[in-house]
């Protein structure tokens, strides 16, 4: 029996979340097209005859503003030294910017403290022709001692086979560290704030995305039905006018999409309650970090 630990690391918006996703085959981790979107370590737990893969996906390395980025950042070096072999996500759409060699530093750096596995995972091979894949791997080949590169499309699957039965081969032996069905360790109460803010950030733009916090002021369960409560932390009053939009049209949309969301991962109906709260500078407020969990 193979059981080992596999943490994911990058620069932001590279994919990370979509890779675990897909490898799990079903969504635990919110995903976006706004940077910083994950915010905090996700585990999720893929069970492979004779292997079970524990995953870690991290929120994306750069160059922190607040407090909260700050703790993000923490959280995925954190990371880098729970995991028995290591995947450094970047795009195939690009060559390795900063963000990509700020991230490889940082593995080189957990290498030099204990020598593991490391994948460099090309990610997005779905959005460029293959003969733009050899130039860029020989461009990432100086830049660390990998023991695999492997293209991958985390949108549609492409390859991932391929990367999961390399990873198999270099997890350390052991018993499963985890129950046959467990997936994630995230409670439905987490699940639910994530879901919430994943569709605002999808119907949100400018600086309003990264200044929202969802807390769940209240999640009751009455058999086949989830009553919900949350409060939406935004830190200007135009922040919150932005949120709300014309006749609330804005909250209802990201309510009602996170509501059908919720309905079919937890496999019950939910009844969804939201508020819009003004809490200046919250992002920089240690008690409130600890509260939302950050």
């Amino acid at each position: 029996m193979k059981s080992g630990t596999v943490a994911i690391v990058g620069r932001s918006n590279v994919g990370k979340s979509t890779l675990l996703n897909r490898l799990l085959n079903e969504k635990i981790a919110i995903v976006s097209d706004k940077p910083q979107t994950t915010r905090m370590r996700i585990l999720g737990v893929a069970h492979r005859p004779g292997a079970e893969i524990a995953f870690l996906d991290t929120p994306g390395l750069h160059k922190p503003q607040h407090l909260l980025n700050r703790r993000m950042v923490r959280t995925a070096l954190e990371t880098l030294e729970d995991g028995d072999l290591l995947y450094v996500l970047v795009e195939a759409t690009a060559p390795p910017g900063p963000g990509d060699r700020f991230a490889i530093d940082r593995v080189r750096e957990a290498l030099g403290k204990r020598a593991r596995p490391v994948f460099l995972v090309i990610n997005k091979i779905d959005l460029v022709r293959k003969t733009r894949l050899l130039p860029l791997i020989e461009t990432y080949c100086p830049l660390l001692e990998w023991t695999e590169i492997v293209p991958v499309s985390a949108l549609t699957g492409d390859n991932l086979d391929r990367l999961v039965d390399l990873t198999v081969k270099l997890l350390p032996e052991g018993e499963p560290a985890y129950g046959a069905d467990m997936l994630t360790d995230q409670p439905m109460r987490t699940l639910a704030a994530e879901l919430i803010r994943e569709k605002i950030l999808h119907e949100t733009y400018q600086e309003v995305p990264h200044a929202v916090a969802v807390e769940i002021d209240r999640f009751t369960e009455e058999g086949k039905l989830a009553r919900i409560a949350a409060s939406i932390l935004v830190e200007k009053e135009s922040q919150k006018a932005i949120l709300i939009g014309r006749r609330g049209e804005r909250l209802k949309a990201a309510g009602t999409a996170a509501r059908r969301e919720m309905e079919r991962l937890f496999g019950m109906k939910v009844f969804l309650e939201l508020w819009v709260k003004v809490r200046a500078a919250w992002r920089e407020d240690e008690r409130v970090l600890v509260e939302l969990g950050y």
